[in-house]
């Protein structure tokens, strides 16, 4: 298995363990479509997810590796192609060319 995939299965495991950080992120990034915005950055989305956990609500504190955020942003591309452009995104080494890829694994 490539680097890529063992990337994308640590990815797809710490997402099903942390499912709130996906709702954030697509309410969040909604939010932004329905105010205008067609481009933003998926850094944003996860600091103000930080900010939420962490400021606005209570309970037991949780953190968000860096290594997820360009992840989230692939999902995102996955799941919403009619947003797709909303997040762009660099291409990882060994990444293949299926933009549907990261489906395989959540």
């Amino acid at each position: 298995m490539n680097d890529f995939s063992s990337r994308c299965e640590a990815f797809a495991r710490w997402h099903r363990d942390n499912p709130m950080v996906w709702r954030y992120f697509e309410r969040f990034a909604f939010e932004a479509i329905n105010r205008g915005r067609v481009r933003i950055s998926h850094w944003l989305i996860i600091n103000r997810i930080r900010w939420e956990v962490s400021i606005v609500t209570t309970g037991t504190d949780f953190k968000i590796s860096n290594d997820t955020f360009a992840f989230y942003a692939r999902l995102w591309r996955a799941k919403y192609p009619k947003h797709r452009d909303l997040f762009s995104v660099k291409r990882i080494l060994g990444e293949p060319d299926d933009p549907f890829y990261i489906l395989k694994f959540v």
